[in-house]
């Protein structure tokens, strides 16, 4: 063979490597793209499947289901128990998810859990014992309202018109309903002849959570009673003692929430009515007229004095038929713990705060100095 030809047979073996190269490297690439689409599509596939474990099971479910949590349960038995009540979508999740944030000690224990709620806050209701949820929103109730001005919140922040919730916190048959379910709170009392609303003052001023968005009137009605009772509870042993109803407390608590204006005035003004009503003297306070009237008085004009109604304690002595507005903790505190003094006048300032005085002379010098 010629040098011609090797060279030729040389340069044709080159070229077919060089084809082999390329199509080893084409083999190559296609290879690793291979690899890197299903490593790409695998972890995409991983982050959505842990993703969604992480999440509510259903977050619009509103159904409780009942989970007991036996005594000595490890992490691995209450995450099998949660994924075979349908609480969480994977026991393996909820369980790595718990490691990874050093959560471990739960407690046993009966609780009534929901789809809807969090890894996290199925962690911590069962660290502490209680249910821990999220709400959707809150309704807060300030004190010192009548039913009307807690309806019309009502009707601000949920879908319940004030109309239909007057209508329900009214209605006879409802109200036997739930002295049925809460008898330490509500009795025959609050059907008296000359009460004007039978549940005015047992709606307890409060924050209220909600973990829906459309709470009904019954719902909403039951937590602020159930929040009343539990207020009410610790101070029944008192009025029995005394001889005096929970309505009684309520009437009494829902005269110092309109006074008052600091926690230390509930005490003193407390101390003036119970001097007030120790001598049969009319308890004379403003706020009793305004709910008489049935409106807002910015200020007491003598002639409003003179309206003819049980309510208004200038005309009729003793505590009214009811109570007038809703009472908080503090008012009903200073009930049961007034303060000794020999006050039997008040009067609150222009300058924001209420007078004593033991004696008339006293009180006329008090408007002269602090109204007039």
């Amino acid at each position: 063979m010629d040098k011609g030809s090797k060279k030729e047979v040389m340069f044709e073996r080159m070229r077919e490597k060089k084809k082999e190269v390329k199509i080893v490297r084409k083999i190559v690439f296609g290879i690793a793209l291979g690899i890197l689409v299903i490593g790409l599509i695998g972890g995409l596939f991983t982050y959505n499947y842990i993703s969604k474990g992480l999440k509510a099971y259903d977050p619009n479910s509103e159904e409780l289901i009942e989970v007991n949590i036996p005594i000595g349960s490890g992490l691995n038995n209450i995450s099998k128990i949660l994924e075979e009540k349908g609480i969480v979508k994977s026991a393996r999740l909820f369980k790595y998810y718990a490691k990874f944030n050093n959560e471990s000690k739960f407690q046993a224990g009966t609780y009534e859990l929901s789809k809807s709620m969090t890894p996290d806050e199925l962690i911590k209701s069962l660290k502490t014992g209680k249910v821990y949820r999220e709400p959707v929103f809150t309704l807060t109730v300030p004190e010192g309202l009548t039913l009307k001005e807690v309806a019309s919140i009502v009707e601000n922040r949920t879908n319940v018109s004030a109309e239909d919730f007057l209508a329900y916190v009214n209605d006879k048959e409802n109200i036997e309903f739930l002295m049925g379910k809460y008898p330490h709170l509500i009795t025959e009392e609050v059907f008296g002849e000359q009460i004007k609303f039978p549940l005015e003052g047992y709606l307890f001023p409060a924050t209220y959570p909600f973990y829906e968005e459309n709470p009904s009137v019954e719902m909403i009605v039951d937590s602020m009673l159930e929040a009343t009772e539990a207020n009410i509870l610790p101070f029944l042993d008192y009025l029995e003692k005394k001889d005096k109803s929970v309505h009684w407390l309520l009437t009494f608590a829902s005269l110092l929430e309109k006074e008052a204006t600091a926690q230390a005035d509930r005490e003193t003004i407390a101390s003036v009515f119970y001097n007030r009503l120790a001598i049969d003297m009319p308890l004379q306070t403003d706020p009793t007229v305004a709910y008489a009237h049935g409106e807002h008085l910015s200020r007491t004009y003598y002639k409003d004095l003179e309206i003819d109604d049980p309510y208004n304690t200038y005309k009729y002595a003793g505590i009214p038929p009811g109570p007038i507005a809703g009472a908080g903790k503090s008012s009903i505190e200073a009930v049961v713990d007034p303060s000794q003094t020999k006050y039997l006048y008040f009067l609150a300032g222009k300058d924001g705060m209420n007078h004593f005085a033991v004696t008339y002379e006293e009180h006329l010098s008090n408007r002269a100095k602090y109204i007039d």
